[in-house]
């Protein structure tokens, strides 16, 4: 693309990938980079759905911070999502301890950041199941610090519970996901994906740059997605829904989005890169 797009929506320096060199050791609070206080500026609208993409949020949206690899290809995979209830979307820097980092600082491993996407939600259009689902079959959560070929910590997989019910929904979720592809013979072994309390952190999610959100549908952006989806599909909600949920508890979480639309719209390799941008519509919700 051309050195105006190149300014304007910058690819991913090098140097801070995977091969590489990107870090696979955690760093404790101690040796964090200092960050700073002021927040990174972004939009006042999503790119894609027209959203506000700051709260506050309308008062029945609920927010769900999880982390996939490249945060590009996943923020994509989830602004897709139809029924509209995807309220927005925004990519950042997730359970670090440095403030308001920068995609640089982060790339040295000394943050202890993984990139990630804050979803916000209306669970009376779509579940937490629903997006869930997608997490899971969208990335290998195998690979431990990368996805594909990118590696460091800035790219481990992991969700960050706002509450009990997303604790328990996360678990249950892995454990169902974890004996599918053991059954399937697919993954590198044992899920790694980290699950820890949104409250570990001084502020689980740092907005990113402004050209990192809704990149993928931008006018010049690089189309990358890292992610190894392994075409392993989530076991029924029915199978694995946590066994301490009272019923209304287990109905109130239920998926909205029918097996049919998994079918014909379930991740694959490489799938966000060729979509396209805005929402799937799909009439049969």
């Amino acid at each position: 693309f051309g050195s105006e797009a190149s300014q304007r929506f910058p690819s991913r320096p090098r140097g801070l990938r995977s091969a590489m060199g990107g870090s696979e050791r955690m760093i404790g609070r101690g040796e964090a980079l200092k960050g700073r206080d002021q927040k990174m500026q972004v939009s006042d609208r999503h790119f894609v759905l027209g959203t506000p993409m700051e709260g506050p949020w309308p008062p029945a949206m609920r927010v769900l911070v999880l982390a996939s690899g490249c945060f590009w290809g996943s923020e994509k995979g989830i602004w897709r999502l139809p029924g509209g209830g995807i309220h927005s979307t925004a990519v950042g820097y997730a359970a670090g301890y440095t403030p308001n980092p920068t995609y640089q600082e982060v790339g040295t491993g000394r943050t202890g950041s993984t990139e990630a996407v804050q979803v916000v939600y209306d669970p009376e259009r779509i579940s937490a199941v629903d997006i869930l689902r997608w997490f899971w079959e969208s990335h290998d959560p195998t690979q431990g610090m990368g996805q594909g070929n990118d590696r460091g910590t800035m790219y481990r997989s992991g969700l960050y519970y706002m509450d009990e019910e997303q604790r328990m929904l996360f678990e249950a979720s892995r454990n169902a996901y974890e004996a599918a592809l053991k059954d399937a013979g697919r993954g590198m072994g044992g899920i790694t994906t980290e699950i820890r309390a949104a409250s570990d952190f001084e502020n689980v999610f740092y907005y990113a740059e402004d050209y990192h959100q809704q990149y993928l549908a931008k006018p010049g952006s690089r189309p990358y997605c890292s992610a190894q989806p392994q075409e392993v599909s989530l076991p029924p909600y029915e199978e694995w829904a946590p066994v301490d949920f009272t019923p209304e508890q287990r109905a109130r979480h239920a998926p909205k989005l029918p097996e049919d639309f998994w079918e014909e719209h379930g991740p694959s390799p490489h799938c966000v890169i060729r979509a396209p941008h805005e929402p799937i519509l799909w009439s049969r919700l």
